[in-house]
């Protein structure tokens, strides 16, 4: 049986056209048994049937107070969580949520070209990527810069497109543990184009597959 993700679209706030593009690309992969949902009462039945819960450019407050404990004890046991784009725009009000991700978003500038700077290609998310990546996307600033509490993979060059806000050092795409369990972030993923692109979807599969102990890093 394939591994099974529970892959969690909610919003509250800003919605991305991207989303249901998003979905399918997951479910074209193949390599798992997608359950899609927008209903926070999916939240708070157990989660260990999944190998993983994703939050794919979800926003604004979507749990609810059994959701969020279910969630937190599911990573702590040794759950795997994955953030895409928008999902650091997500929980602002609960604590918790901002500490298991690693950053909340802030702002960003126009959807524009820009370039990716690979840092570390011993993850399953980066090790297929060149060590700078020519993308489009938002470059999303963040409130306060993780480095230091998650293990950065990749960051902005925001010399490569107008009004970035978070200077040399804007990570981008990071991985952490909480508790037992194990969480991707990528900020990358804000339009539709994205999900057909080979090497974001090899990103991004990367990132799922690390998240739910489905594959190690490199030696």
């Amino acid at each position: 049986m394939a591994p099974r993700l529970l892959v969690h679209t909610r919003t509250t706030a800003y919605r991305h056209d991207s989303i249901p593009y998003a979905v399918s690309a997951l479910r074209t992969f193949g390599e798992f048994e997608v359950e899609h949902t927008e209903d926070p009462a999916a939240l708070e039945h157990p989660l260990d049937p999944y190998a993983a819960v994703v939050f794919l450019s979800t926003s604004g407050e979507i749990l609810t107070p059994a959701g969020r404990e279910r969630l937190a004890g599911y990573v702590e046991a040794g759950g795997g969580f994955v953030g895409v784009h928008a999902a650091a725009c997500t929980e602002y009000e609960w604590p918790y949520y901002g500490e298991l991700l690693g950053a909340r978003f802030d702002r960003h500038p126009e959807f524009q070209p820009g370039r990716v700077v690979v840092e570390d290609r011993a993850h399953p998310a980066t090790r297929h990527m060149p060590s700078v990546w020519e993308f489009t996307d938002e470059w999303y600033d963040f409130r306060a810069n993780p480095r230091g509490a998650v293990r950065v993979l990749a960051r902005a060059d925001e010399s490569s497109y107008d009004g970035g806000g978070m200077g040399a050092d804007h990570p981008l795409v990071w991985c952490r543990e909480q508790g037992e369990g194990r969480v991707f972030y990528t900020a990358l993923g804000h339009a539709s184009e994205a999900y057909e692109d080979p090497d974001f979807r090899a990103h991004l599969l990367g990132g799922i597959r690390w998240a739910a102990r489905l594959e190690k890093d490199v030696d």
